[in-house]
């Protein structure tokens, strides 16, 4: 007698993107929304008046086309890419004078003097001597 095989009814449904695809969907829907300047129309509209003047201004706009009321989806493509070319520029700027604030590139000299002061507290005055000397001649 052979024996027939019936799959058991599962509460488990399969979702509508696989498994192995991730946040595929998410990403496209993101993707189509950036390209509808969508992400830029949310940031315009939280900006303020003198923050938008200032982008316009950095993007090049004519006097007559600064005005801070207007609406990014009153604008052309042409004036979103430079707003958006604006911004990425600002961004950059920012992050550069943020790293110079926070002192990310110290000075050289300053490994070497901690080397010197090392020396010294070992009681190396020949060594502390050999950093000060680097130091002073400005090899670093």
């Amino acid at each position: 007698m052979a024996a027939t095989v019936h799959p058991l009814p599962t509460s488990h449904q399969s979702s509508a993107v696989q498994a192995d695809r991730g946040d595929w969907g998410k990403l496209c829907a993101e993707l189509r929304d950036r390209q509808a300047d969508k992400d830029l129309a949310e940031l315009w509209h939280d900006l303020s008046h003198p923050e938008r003047r200032t982008l316009m201004a950095s993007a090049n706009f004519h006097h007559l086309q600064r005005d801070p009321r207007r609406v990014i989806e009153d604008m052309s493509k042409a004036d979103r890419d430079a707003i958006r070319a604006s911004i990425h520029r600002m961004s950059r700027y920012s992050s550069q004078l943020r790293d110079r604030l926070h002192g990310e590139h110290q000075h050289p000299s300053r490994e070497l003097a901690s080397h010197a002061r090392e020396a010294l507290a070992a009681g190396d005055t020949e060594a502390a001597m050999h950093w000060l000397s680097i130091i002073e001649r400005g090899i670093a």
